[in-house]
């Protein structure tokens, strides 16, 4: 058994396929999301597990080069969870950031209710 980090097998298989460049998307329960895109289902109800929860356990596991948040969401705890977690993400409309969603590799959903609760992450890459 694990002793710390992220204890879903389904996501941890996903993350560990990540490389450089590839788009993760950490989306509230509401986002609709696309048939072909590989999802790792994380809501129970809503509001568990929380955007935020998910989003420092992502972080804690994957690097990071680059976020996009709604436009949106500007001046919201969404955009103020991402910042506190050391990101700078830049802006789309949400009519675009869903339309990246086929792009992504993978799509975390979360129990997320809040409006506009959703982040896109480029992965860096370590070396």
């Amino acid at each position: 058994m694990k002793k710390n980090g992220l204890l879903n097998g389904p996501l941890n298989a996903a993350l560990g396929g990540l490389g450089h460049g590839h788009l993760v998307v950490i989306a509230d329960c509401g986002l609709p999301l696309p048939d072909s895109a590989a999802v790792v289902d994380l809501a129970l109800v809503k509001g568990i597990p929380r955007f935020a929860d998910v989003l420092r356990a992502v972080l804690a596991d994957v690097d990071i080069e680059a976020s996009m948040i709604a436009s949106e969401a500007s001046g919201s705890v969404v955009e103020a969870t991402v910042r506190a977690e050391g990101l700078s993400p830049s802006y789309v409309t949400h009519e675009e950031l869903k339309a990246l969603l086929p792009s992504a590799r993978l799509i975390i959903r979360t129990g997320e209710a809040t409006a506009y609760a959703n982040v896109v992450l480029r992965c860096g890459v370590t070396f």
